[in-house]
């Protein structure tokens, strides 16, 4: 399992989920950079993931939707603030409609994703979420989103081993 550690924190309201991959940091950053790729990892076993929007860009626009076993559709949206290729990714991430429109009525968090090389060729990936307020943190971790953020990193070394381009 690629994922090392999750750090639950309440006091800077975040969770920091880290995970080592044996591939380049090139390799890794498409997993993020290469929208068939964020498919086959974002949701949750079980819950496949349809990219319709990947702008990956400072002021772009990420849309998706994910499906549950029982047929039911999650929508989320980016908002991407800052991209630094193949190093650093920064995002607001977000409940949208079926039109992929935020839904400002749900908490967003701040994703930041940190990608760097390990000796032998292997790279660390470093994803930190953090909330507005300690109320919004709770109302989305009791969703489960830690453990399924978790499972989806853990998915990434079956892609990795595909050698995908």
């Amino acid at each position: 399992m690629p994922v090392t550690s999750v750090i639950k924190d309440a006091d800077t309201r975040s969770v920091t989920i880290t995970a080592r991959f044996d591939a380049s940091i090139e390799r890794v950053w498409r997993v993020w950079s290469d929208p068939r790729q964020l498919e086959r990892w974002w949701g949750p076993p079980g819950f496949p993931a349809t990219v319709t929007e990947h702008r990956l860009e400072p002021g772009g626009v990420v849309t998706y939707s994910m499906t549950g076993p029982e047929g039911d559709e999650h929508h989320g949206r980016w908002h991407v603030r800052a991209v630094d290729p193949p190093y650093a990714l920064e995002f607001e991430d977000g409940f949208a409609d079926a039109d992929g429109r935020p839904r400002p009525e749900l908490p967003t968090g701040l994703i930041r994703v940190a990608l760097s090389e390990l000796a032998g060729g292997s790279t660390q990936m470093v994803v930190t979420t953090t909330w507005a307020s300690g109320e919004a943190m709770a109302q989305i971790l009791a969703t489960g989103t830690d453990a399924g953020m978790t499972a989806a990193v853990d998915q990434i070394d079956a892609l990795l081993e595909r050698r995908t381009t």
